[in-house]
């Protein structure tokens, strides 16, 4: 597998590091400290078509492929956490399920401002019982001549503040277990959308996270995404993309904790020397590069894949596993080797520890990766 870049990829690559360094950089610790949503950096995202980059440019995308976005999403994400899965979410789970699943005219209603950053999207599959076991849906959509009225709760709902509109899964019907769920585009400005809850959260604190009530919300028989009865198909079908953009999330983390390690340790001295003279530091910013290498190696794998047109089940987990394992480690090494400075607001390695634990979590927890992959495996045999 070849993974040395083109010149587009290399020129995607340069201009998403110019953004991250400019103008998402200097306002991360603000965001995160604040709890403030990046409207702005949202914006000029928007202008660089960094909100839909995998998108087919006569729905207003840049037409780019897998890895050009993991590229340009591990920048972002290096640079602010929190600014790199708003940009995720919109690219992964929402634009690529319409792209993939929708209507001609769908495409043109909902995609084409979503992939120009014109609209915001959020991704509705979690509720408050229905964590990882996503087919345990108790929202319910129940028809009622040509459109549907959906009743339910949704729990941590990224970008669910802002959104203009959000891929919502609810159960068409129950007897039929997973078989039974639909997908449905819904805008949040319809009777009885409501955010009800806006979470306090460890880490991205620049991103919300919200819980998503829907009373009775109706929407026309046209905004059904596929076919009834296909939503849980949707479902897992977008969460291969979206695995892949949290890997990207992940090496972002890491790649800034080794950075910060590595610079800090050339500042630090003790007993009269650099502390990048000890041998136990040396060995954990090896481990922490290796490991970022390994991760990015196996995230660009599962985005070379996709690009292809592959389903990418087992790829996708490896590099979520891996990546967001990976970032977990990189950010406790970097706050050790900071020491006592490592655990306070002042210096990033702080921030960048809450920041990694999310990505063993959302999106599938590490244990589910791991079933996941096995399951894979336990099948070729």
């Amino acid at each position: 597998m070849d993974f040395d870049l083109t010149n587009e990829q290399q020129a995607v690559q340069e201009m998403a590091r110019d953004f991250a360094k400019r103008k998402v950089a200097p306002i991360a610790e603000k965001l995160d400290r604040e709890s403030l949503y990046p409207k702005e950096l949202v914006s000029e995202m928007a202008g660089l078509q960094l909100m839909g980059m995998c998108v087919a440019e006569e729905y207003g995308g840049a037409g780019l492929d897998m890895l050009s976005y993991v590229l340009a999403l591990e920048e972002v994400s290096t640079a602010c956490a929190s600014t790199g899965v708003i940009m995720s979410v919109n690219n992964s789970l929402v634009c690529e399920p319409i792209e993939k699943f929708g209507t001609e005219d769908q495409k043109k209603q909902f995609l084409t401002p979503l992939a120009k950053g014109e609209k915001l999207g959020c991704y509705a599959l979690t509720e408050p019982n229905a964590g990882t076991d996503a087919a345990n849906q108790q929202s319910r959509a129940e028809k009622k001549g040509s459109s549907y009225r959906i009743s339910g709760t949704k729990q941590f709902i990224t970008n669910g503040a802002e959104a203009d509109l959000a891929i919502v899964y609810a159960s068409t019907d129950p007897s039929k277990g997973s078989k039974g769920i639909s997908a449905f585009i819904v805008e949040a400005d319809r009777k009885g959308y409501k955010v009800a809850k806006k979470e306090k959260k460890l880490g991205i604190r620049g991103s919300s996270c919200v819980q998503l009530v829907l009373d009775e919300v109706e929407v026309p028989e046209e905004n059904l995404l596929h076919q009834e009865g296909e939503g849980f198909k949707v479902a897992l079908s977008t969460l291969e993309v979206g695995r892949i953009g949290i890997a990207a999330q992940a090496l972002g983390i890491g790649s800034a904790a080794l950075s910060c390690a590595l610079a800090y340790s050339q500042e630090r001295e003790q007993f009269g020397q650099r502390i990048s003279n000890f041998q136990a530091l040396q060995f954990m910013m090896a481990d922490m590069a290796t490991r970022l290498e390994a991760a990015r190696l196996l995230t660009y794998r599962a985005a070379l894949l996709k690009s292809e047109g592959k389903r990418t089940a087992r790829e996708s987990s490896q590099a979520k596993l891996y990546a967001s394992e990976m970032c977990m480690y990189n950010a406790w090494a970097a706050l050790q080797i900071h020491g006592g400075y490592g655990y306070v607001e002042d210096y990033l390695p702080e921030r960048l520890f809450r920041d990694a634990k999310i990505c063993e979590i959302y999106e599938g927890t590490s244990e589910v990766q791991r079933l996941l992959i096995a399951r894979t495996l336990l099948k070729e045999v």
